[in-house]
């Protein structure tokens, strides 16, 4: 949110958002990276699948530590440097794992480019956003949710098509974002900032999240959807590489980034289809979706089929995406002007508690019961709480956006 002191200028005939979503995404790439390559550091390091889940949640640590921190940095600072300041800790997440020797390096690269992703996700969406012409907005809006989801969906997709065909497949993956990240700072140094202040400049402060008591009603079940959604996001991105390989047989790294790589592309298509179905009704919908998809992904553990849990996968991930985009501006829309900035932070913290927390616990609940129970365990409770969720919001849907 912007604060009262601080003017917006949009540049004249100046394609600028869209370049802005171009670095958004390269950005929100490396954090996913990662997710095909866990196997490959198992058997290089020695490590459980409870550790491959824990490298894999101190990410969600970084990104909710950033957005309470650091939420609102860029309204003070300006987007630029901030942006900047996002892509410098993704190259320093890639360092750490072009230089990995062990977990601790693994774990600070995690933590990175968790920093950096939640930077961006604010920043990011706000660069798009002002960039944007008055009659582009809801183009802009969309250009911003797909180098989100985008930019995490690709990740998996390149670092798996890389290390499965390319030689160095711990290394070559991450050469290229290096590279990526360069380009992307050089458009970051082109774009005009949008931020410009009218007095001094205020102190920076952590943000912290609030939500005030005329929005609870409303964001109690909307973040509970976002949490159960995420969480299938985490599945994928933490724990996919082990469904595949060990309980469906699929070893090649390239399949595994692309199974990835369709839940963040169904996700975004999800997030597409709020305009068409409006908010009070694509909540309980998106919910439904997701139950589907959940129920598609437990059953291709119990048939061990990579073709059901891909249908699953798409899916689940439109439902989130449905869901998600809908709680969000449920949310954004009941928050005062004052406060909507913490209270949107505050959403994107329940989600990225779901996307890490339950994943660890698959991550546990691997080491006795094997990984194809985990997930069947976390896939029906998944499933009771996003059905429960779902009913409350059919019965009581949030009022009109």
């Amino acid at each position: 949110m912007i604060s009262r002191d601080t003017e917006r200028r949009r540049p004249a005939r100046r394609p600028g958002y869209a370049a802005a979503a171009g670095v958004f995404a390269v950005g929100m790439l490396g954090t996913t990276l990662p997710t095909p390559l866990y196997g490959l550091y198992r058997r290089q390091i020695g490590f459980s699948e409870l550790i491959v889940t824990v490298v894999f949640a101190v990410y969600a640590v970084g990104v909710i530590t950033a957005l309470l921190v650091a939420g609102d940095f860029s309204d003070v600072l300006g987007r630029r440097p901030v942006l900047l300041c996002a892509l410098a800790l993704a190259a320093l997440s890639a360092v750490c794992f072009l230089c990995e020797v062990g977990l601790p390096l693994l774990y600070a690269g995690r933590v990175l480019s968790g920093f950096s992703a939640g930077l961006l996700s604010g920043t990011g969406t706000a660069a798009v956003l002002d960039l944007a012409p008055p009659e582009r907005s809801a183009r802009a809006g969309f250009a911003a949710t797909a180098a989100n989801m985008g930019g995490l969906g690709l990740g998996p997709l390149v670092s798996g098509a890389l290390a499965e065909y390319a030689p160095w497949p711990l290394r070559l993956p991450f050469l290229v974002h290096l590279l990526l990240l360069l380009g992307a700072a050089v458009v970051v140094l082109l774009l005009p900032e949008t931020v410009r202040r009218a007095g001094p400049r205020p102190p920076l402060r952590p943000q912290g999240m609030k939500v005030p008591p005329e929005v609870r009603g409303v964001f109690a079940p909307c973040s509970l959807a976002a949490f159960a959604g995420f969480s299938l996001l985490g599945l994928f991105t933490a724990v996919a590489p082990a469904f595949l390989g060990q309980t469906l047989g699929e070893r090649n790294l390239a399949v595994v980034g692309a199974v990835v790589f369709s839940v963040f592309c169904a996700s975004t298509c999800g997030q597409l289809l709020l305009g068409r179905v409006g908010t009070r009704t694509a909540l309980p919908l998106g919910c439904l979706v997701l139950v589907a998809g959940l129920l598609l992904v437990g059953a291709s553990l119990l048939l061990a089929s990579l073709p059901v849990l891909l249908v699953g996968a798409v899916t689940g991930g439109v439902g989130q995406g449905l869901a998600f985009r809908a709680g969000l501006t449920a949310v954004s829309s009941a928050a005062p002007d004052a406060h909507r900035g913490a209270t949107i932070s505050a959403f994107f913290v329940v989600a990225y508690v779901g996307i890490s927390l339950p994943v660890v616990g698959v991550g546990a609940l691997a080491v006795t019961l094997g990984v194809r129970d985990a997930g069947l365990v976390f896939t029906g409770c998944d499933t009771l709480l996003v059905a429960v969720v779902g009913t409350i919001l059919w019965r009581r849907p949030p009022p009109p956006s």
